[in-house]
């Protein structure tokens, strides 16, 4: 296996150009920060930015533990990769990493300095000081799952190709991890409670919710709810329209992941509206 390392000081956007670095070098598998990347998908490991202190952060990138090593060699086993990058902050680092997943020697080093400017790196190191925001080289969509709850914005890389020209390089998500933070939040069932009220109270054809349920998990939250709907609308199509609304209103506000939103149409009622039209008439 060829393996080529990417070397720069931590926050000056290794992440950021990873799989630019990759590309150029034909290069499919990445590991960051605890994670065996391929593609735009991980494949295995966990992310060390889950992590609730910087030395565990930095024990999860160095792979520290066993079974998390094990876990990223099974993979490194079944994909057999021909060429991988391994991201670390200094020489050492990229070696140890190297050595834990029993990958061999390293052939090849890239330094940040070879790939950005010096107003680049500053720039990166700004961000990362001043707002906490690290960045993981695959989509948003892929992590969600394993960030639910945590601030995550897509963000899309383009080179240029010429004039007015630019080519898409990938999407990568920025993160703001426990450990950037000052101190710990949390948001409460009520809360959430008071979002769907107020979004499901908007649904034609919804009169209200009679039941309420949410479970926090690390993947994310599950809510179970009962509705009472207005008699004349079509059940399917209409709760299929409460769970779409709820979840993009939910994820949008919280940032929680929601792994499941059951519904139940409990019972119906009469629109009083129209009975005082039809009486009227």
């Amino acid at each position: 296996m060829r393996v080529v390392a990417f070397i720069g000081p931590s926050g000056t956007g290794k992440s950021h150009r990873a799989t630019w670095v990759a590309k150029e070098r034909g290069i499919d598998f990445i590991i960051d920060d605890g994670i065996l990347i391929r593609g735009n998908r991980i494949v295995a490991g966990r992310s060390a930015k889950r992590e609730a202190t910087k030395i565990a952060s930095v024990k999860c990138a160095l792979f520290h533990s066993d079974d998390h090593a094990y876990d990223v060699k099974r993979a490194i086993e079944l994909y057999k990769p021909a060429a991988m990058l391994i991201l670390g902050t200094s020489e050492g680092m990229v070696e140890k990493i190297a050595s834990r997943l029993e990958v061999g020697p390293i052939n090849e080093k890239v330094y940040i300095t070879d790939v950005a400017s010096e107003f680049e790196i500053n720039q990166a190191r700004s961000t990362r000081m001043q707002q906490g925001k690290h960045v993981i080289p695959v989509p948003t969509f892929e992590i969600k799952k394993d960030f639910s709850g945590y601030f995550l914005d897509p963000l899309q890389i383009f080179k240029r190709k010429g004039k007015g020209s630019y080519q898409l390089v990938g999407e990568k998500s920025v993160v703001r991890p426990t450990f950037s933070y000052l101190g710990k939040y949390t948001i409460s069932d009520y809360t959430v409670y008071q979002i769907i009220e107020h979004v499901v109270s908007k649904i034609e054809g919804v009169s209200r919710i009679s039941r309420f349920r949410a479970e926090n998990h690390p993947d994310g939250i599950y809510i179970e709810m009962d509705l009472i709907l207005i008699y004349g609308y079509i059940i399917r199509p209409l709760l299929r329209k409460v769970q779409e609304d709820v979840s993009e209103e939910v994820e949008r506000l919280t940032a929680l992941n929601i792994k499941a939103l059951n519904l139940v149409a409990k019972s119906l009622v009469i629109d009083p509206n129209k009975v005082r039209n039809k009486i009227e008439k």
